[in-house]
């Protein structure tokens, strides 16, 4: 066996990998940006990509991932199939093989997609870096990094440890977009005149969401172009009522994960809750603002010159999060109107 410990670091060249992140949204694009780290380092070095189905448009044609590989544990579990779930595992088996399989995700779901990967390495954090600790007794070789701790620095630390390179902060800081729309052009208008803000109004809790009220109200204090998105009938009310109260605001049709990620790299700024689609901006480098209440801002993104974080002020412990949690309906829109303004470089006095 290989030793991983870190007072033990064997040189070991792996040229075929496999990366298990299997949803959702915003983690699996937090875990995208080690592909052009670990190519920098190797560009040699072949990885695969394991995920959830519905989540494959978003991998599927990134340059620096060879083969995206299908699970459908959702369908299985959505049907209550035993049989379904059984027939994923025996697929399973029959990717590969690997050098090494990352598991980045540290779920027992995860976990045990990656053991039955075939690989004589299967690394994941340990039993005390991961919410579902059981996990842990499915990996052949561990790594300790603070759940608590920053999502994107987590993958990109586990990867440094696996393949014997380091990322620097600046690096990170600087990293290049890594989302890749095929889609060329959009049906929803774009202003050639004014700025181009994309608000984004629902997430996957309510307690997660900043109230269409105060949504509305912010659109009215800046004269942009307003564009609203949308996934489910909920939000789709939420986006309703925003223009009601703005009634210059456009909401968008609904959107493929292809065409909204194309939209995100036309504007000029995002706003939203802790949700995927915010995430989107960070990873194609547009500027944004996440808006944070029940789930911590300082591990749920990575904030840079022009991708900001406004927090509630609740303290969040990441390993509890509390559901009931609405303190993001207290965050003041005139703060954000003030972080809107830096990044869209308008004059304070406008």
């Amino acid at each position: 066996m290989w030793c991983f410990e870190s007072e033990c670091r064997c040189k070991i060249v792996f040229m075929k990998i496999a990366i298990v992140k299997l949803s959702s949204l915003g983690d699996i694009i937090h875990g995208m940006v080690v592909l052009q780290f670990i190519k920098q380092y190797n560009q040699k070095i072949d990885i695969d990509w394991i995920v959830e189905g519905s989540y494959k448009e978003l991998l599927e044609f990134h340059p620096d991932i060879n083969e995206v590989h299908i699970v459908n544990f959702k369908k299985a579990k959505k049907k209550k199939s035993l049989f379904l779930f059984l027939n994923e595992l025996s697929r399973v088996r029959k990717f590969g093989p690997y050098d090494l399989v990352i598991d980045m995700q540290g779920l027992i779901k995860s976990a045990l997609i990656s053991k039955l990967i075939p690989a004589p390495i299967t690394l994941g954090f340990d039993r005390n870096s991961i919410r579902e600790s059981i996990a842990s007794i499915f990996y052949n070789n561990t790594f300790n990094f603070g759940y608590g701790k920053n999502v994107v620095e987590r993958n990109i630390a586990i990867v440094e440890f696996a393949l014997g390179f380091s990322v620097s902060k600046k690096q990170i800081q600087n990293k290049l977009p890594f989302l890749y729309p095929r889609k060329k052009q959009l049906d929803i208008g774009l202003s050639n005149f004014k700025k181009n803000i994309l608000l984004i109004p629902g997430a996957s809790h309510k307690s997660k969401c900043y109230p269409a009220s105060k949504l509305a109200e912010l659109a009215n204090l800046i004269d942009a172009n307003f564009l609203i998105i949308w996934g489910e009938k909920k939000e789709k009310i939420m986006a309703e009522k925003i223009k009601e109260l703005s009634p210059t605001v456009t909401i968008s049709n609904k959107l493929s994960i292809d065409s909204l990620t194309l939209l995100i790299s036309k504007v000029d700024l995002v706003i939203g809750p802790d949700t995927g689609p915010t995430h989107i901006s960070w990873a194609m480098n547009v500027p944004s603002i996440t808006l944070f209440g029940p789930t911590p801002g300082y591990r749920n993104t990575y904030e840079t010159i022009i991708n900001r974080i406004i927090e509630s002020e609740s303290k969040v412990d990441p390993n509890n999060l509390d559901k009931n949690d609405i303190s993001i309906e207290k965050i003041d829109v005139q703060k954000i109107l003030k972080v809107s303004k830096e990044l869209l470089k308008i004059n304070k006095t406008d």
